[in-house]
């Protein structure tokens, strides 16, 4: 025990002040981020926006890809221009966006503004890591980006159940909730200390092209770029806990069971997360897998400790894409809460190897610049999961579309979807043509259209992925332990 606690010890003040940072900042991202597949696309008369589908997916796929992406400038500015005016940047355009974005009812100003707050992300997040890193040393490395990852989850298990408590109130006030908790940061700038940065004799614009030579030098390496498209498959997968499931719950899944279970079980918890039609909003679910994680790291990363880090990431891939397709399968709450384990295992056996691999395959003089490269496959794996829960998830699986369809061929007009005909509307109208009430309409399309098979998509991406991997490492990378 004392060993342990002198590890804590040799953390200086500023790594913990960046690990505050880092927990009210994902507290303020996912207290929004994992309420937003929903507000975009559900009815305008509950105060949600309408979107379809695809524009749902535009929005997110190709928004948190830029957030991805820009921090390998963003980076750069902040180690030209200094690590604390980068982060009151960032909290100051974060803040900006929370609060104007429940104003963007279009789905033009809304993609903007979207696109602004992960600007916001964008200059955050490659300062954290990078203090992080300048905060650790070899003997402490190990456990610091340990402690750092736990606070990500905290803070993305937190911030989506006190979100959703204002959102009884209304949607607003969630956003603005994000904007609180982001400004919560800025008294901890004055405990952080800079980090010794080295000076550059390049300009701006000269260091910002030598980046972009740098990643042209490591994507000649065919083998290095193969690898990168077969994680960005996994990634796209994976974000579909954010694009896809939530969505799929509040279409398809009748939560009463789970109200019943929870009321009989937990009384005073059902008083906290029930609402007053007796169920449980799709994203109380959904952040389950951030609590799974927080509970089970450890003991997953304890098993997998001395497995080499492409097995890992295989079976990481193969089982996250068994709960990931499982939670699509059914419209069983706990069948779903039971799929969402399985998810969280694979993603805790998976994710966190896949930097420590990248640093193996790389050359010995490239190492950092190779590993500066992992962005790439979340940026892409968010392109494709937007296009997955966008318009393959409109088309096979999404509620109002298969109902519009069905009406369609049976020769019954309804009005199209307009600020005058909300979602609410067609429902309501297809329950007088179809005399049916709103349960029976879902059992009728759940059977008709089975929306649940979108699940096949997601498997053959995880599998493909998994199998890939193994490919790869056979016949390209023999020699990687």
């Amino acid at each position: 025990m004392s060993n342990k606690v002198s590890v804590f010890r040799k953390f200086p003040r500023t790594f913990w002040v960046a690990n505050s940072m880092e927990l009210f900042e994902r507290w303020a991202w996912y207290g929004f981020y994992m309420l937003l597949a929903n507000y975009l696309t559900k009815s305008t008369d509950i105060g949600a926006l309408g979107f379809s589908q695809a524009e749902k997916g535009m929005i997110m796929g190709i928004g948190t890809a830029v957030l991805y992406f820009l921090p390998i400038i963003t980076g750069a500015i902040a180690d030209r221009y200094g690590y604390k005016k980068i982060l009151f940047s960032a909290f100051i355009v974060y803040a900006i966006g929370f609060i104007v974005m429940p104003y963007c009812r279009s789905f033009g100003s809304f993609f903007a503004i979207f696109l602004f707050v992960a600007i916001g992300g964008s200059l955050f997040k490659p300062v954290i890591t990078a203090t992080i890193s300048k905060t650790t040393d070899d003997t402490t490395s190990s456990i610091g980006f340990g402690i750092y990852y736990w606070m990500v989850n905290v803070g993305a298990f937190i911030g989506p159940l006190v979100a959703l408590q204002f959102s009884k109130i209304s949607y607003t006030s969630v956003f603005y909730l994000s904007a609180v908790f982001i400004l919560v940061n800025i008294p901890f700038l004055f405990l952080f200390k800079e980090p010794e940065r080295k000076p550059s004799d390049l300009s701006f614009g000269k260091s910002i092209i030598l980046i972009f030579k740098n990643i042209f030098v490591a994507l000649k390496d065919y083998k290095f770029i193969i690898f990168l498209v077969i994680v960005a498959g996994f990634w796209s997968m994976y974000f579909q806990l954010f694009y896809t499931l939530p969505v799929f719950i509040d279409q398809w899944v009748d939560t009463h069971s789970l109200y019943n279970f929870i009321e009989k079980v937990w009384p005073w918890l059902i008083e906290k997360i029930g609402s007053e039609d007796g169920t449980i909003a799709a994203e109380y679910i959904t952040t389950m897998d951030a609590m799974y994680i927080i509970m089970f790291q450890i003991v997953v990363s304890t098993i997998i400790m001395k497995w080499k880090p492409l097995t890992s990431m295989m079976t990481g891939f193969f089982v996250c894409s068994i709960g990931m397709s499982l939670t699509l399968f059914t419209n069983n709450p706990f069948f779903i809460i039971a799929s969402i384990f399985i998810f969280g295992v694979g993603e805790m056996a998976g994710s966190p190897k896949i930097m420590e691999y990248i640093g193996k395959i790389a050359p010995k003089d490239k190492i950092a610049l190779y590993m500066g490269m992992s962005f790439l496959p979340v940026t892409l794996g968010n392109l494709l999961a937007g296009y997955i829960s966008g318009g393959v998830y409109g088309k096979m699986s999404d509620k109002v579309t298969l109902l519009q369809n069905d009406l369609a061929l049976k020769g019954l007009s309804v009005p199209e979807i307009s600020v005058t005909f909300s979602q609410t509307d067609l429902f309501n109208k297809a329950g007088e043509l179809l005399n049916m009430t709103q349960t029976e309409i879902t059992d009728y399309l759940w059977i008709s259209y089975n929306p649940g098979r979108i699940w096949v998509v997601l498997l053959g991406i995880g599998v493909g992925a998994s199998f890939l991997l193994f490919l790869y490492d056979r016949f390209l990378i023999r020699k990687v332990k």
